[in-house]
């Protein structure tokens, strides 16, 4: 049989396992038979968590496609399936659709077969419901990304195989909401207040990424989840020494692989370990961000309206943006980066944040990196804290924003543009803002996360397509761009095909 004849008989069969997150097959696992111990039910969760630093995930497809789909970052080069997600006329066919589609699938059948073997586990639930929530927060998590992807979707909550799971039709995304949130509630209840690592799914993660799913349902204009966002935004905040989380005084640590595992800003990540495993289970971002010629490809980089948009002064600028690179031996500046000679190199700064300190890397082209890749970090609690508030009224959310700034003005040990390491000195930019409104808290976020892979979900949550995707717009006018459409990544159309239930509600 083709190994993804059908979605959704790979669903029932997949799991792998983990070792700090380096994948290692462990056999084909169903809930009957295996399950005898906590021990199997962790077996299961982590390889649950396994999909998501494949390279059909957060490797490459899907947080490259997040990137391409935002005002923040442009195609150089590459595939017309890339060139689909820069310019918004995506299809069904476009396998940065397909794989991170079938791979996140993957990830839920895991955390199913955790969930339903669990049951077969003979030990009291103080014991094994801290284990069998990771699986909760597991499924939690990648549904969170196929329901903001995709809208309706089909939703399964036990292992697949039944004849009937192959002509399911699409859950509604309301009711797929609901869903998340039930799951992570019950992830909140049982996962530990402190983890030993930030990979490992804690109560903090649970409660955290309810809040941004409040958020994100609100939408525009629901105070109920506007509220129900900050209450939870405000819960972690209160709680911030039991959950051991703070914002770190470096912004720079947050992307220095040698550095972030002992930050406190973290609060969920995915976490690489310099291996190329099988199955494609590494890094590829520091590559397709970076410089062709030293050690990059080239592929993904800025516009200069992105880089002028944050203010001189700002050290998020300095961290986030490369503005001198050696190629050919010669220390140049980005006006200069086409010394290389390649057709693709872009005269330009790039992103810094994933090719500055990568950690001790498997190849010369800084391809399987160490990186932890910040899920969600505690500057982005603040933030939400501070938008839902604004939203209803609250008189804390102008600090909680301002909490952020004033971090950014703290410099640290970066570097200068290039790689030469030096101490960047405290700055009076970002001065804090003396009043709050939304606009605000977006351009905040935008210049906090910038390359983090979360400015596409803001975009569509507060429908902003129309405004950042016109002709005064950081990246100019996409003119593929339809509102009508275009917030929706479409079903992989080999899916309907197999099963035409999933064509539309």
């Amino acid at each position: 049989m083709n190994t993804y004849k059908i979605l959704l008989l790979l669903m029932g069969l997949s799991i792998m396992g983990c070792s700090d997150l380096e994948e290692e097959p462990v056999g084909l696992l169903s809930p009957d038979g295996f399950f005898s111990t906590t021990q199997d039910i962790q077996t299961a969760v982590d390889g649950a968590l396994t999909h998501a630093i494949n390279e059909e995930i957060w490797g490459r497809k899907l947080s490259m496609s997040l990137l391409l789909r935002s005002d923040m970052a442009e195609l150089m080069s590459g595939q017309p399936y890339r060139a689909e997600m820069d310019m918004h006329n995506v299809s069904g066919d476009n396998e940065m659709v397909y794989d991170p589609w079938t791979r996140m699938w993957l990830g839920i059948s895991a955390a199913n077969n955790a969930i339903a073997g669990a049951e077969s586990v003979g030990v009291n639930e103080e014991v094994k419901n801290p284990v069998v929530a990771q699986a909760y927060f597991a499924r939690a998590f990648y549904y969170f990304h196929l329901v903001r992807l995709f809208g309706d979707i089909p939703y399964f909550d036990s292992p697949a195989g039944d004849e009937a799971d192959f002509s399911v039709s699409l859950t509604s995304e309301s009711d797929v909401y609901d869903n998340i949130i039930s799951d992570l509630q019950f992830a909140k209840t049982w996962l530990p207040t402190t983890v030993a690592s930030r990979a490992i799914p804690s109560k903090a993660a649970a409660s955290s990424y309810l809040a941004l799913v409040y958020l994100t349902r609100a939408g525009t204009n629901d105070m109920t989840y506007f509220q129900l966002a900050f209450d939870e935004a405000k819960e972690v905040i209160d709680n911030k020494g039991e959950y051991q989380l703070d914002l770190d005084p470096d912004f720079q640590t947050l992307f220095n692989a040698n550095k972030i595992d002992n930050s406190l800003e973290p609060i969920f990540a995915l976490d690489y370990n310099s291996v190329e495993a099988e199955d494609n289970a590494y890094d590829q971002t520091a590559p397709m961000t970076g410089i062709r010629g030293d050690s990059g490809w080239s592929v993904i980089v800025p516009s200069m309206a992105v880089y002028n948009s944050f203010e001189d002064g700002d050290y998020r600028k300095n961290v986030s943006f490369q503005t001198e690179a050696t190629i050919n031996e010669t220390l140049v500046d980005y006006t200069q980066f086409d010394i290389s000679g390649h057709e693709h190199a872009a005269n330009r700064p790039y992103i810094a944040k994933y090719t500055r300190y990568p950690g001790e890397f498997a190849r010369g082209d800084k391809r399987a990196t160490s990186h932890n890749y910040s899920m969600l970090r505690y500057a982005e609690v603040l933030l939400i804290a501070a938008e839902a508030g604004v939203e209803i009224g609250s008189p804390l959310a102008l600090g909680y924003l301002n909490e952020v700034r004033t971090r950014a003005r703290n410099g640290g040990e970066s570097t200068s543009g290039g790689y030469t390491e030096v101490t960047i000195a405290p700055s009076t930019v970002p001065a804090n803002l003396a009043s709050i409104t939304v606009a605000d808290v977006l351009e905040e976020r935008r210049l906090e996360l910038a390359f983090e892979c979360k400015r596409w979900y803001d975009i569509k949550r507060r429908q902003l397509g129309d405004q950042v995707f016109g002709s005064t717009g950081l990246e100019g006018n996409k003119s593929d761009w339809n509102s009508s459409v275009d917030y929706d990544t479409p079903i992989p159309q080999e899916e309907i095909d197999r099963n035409p239930n999933l064509g539309g509600l």
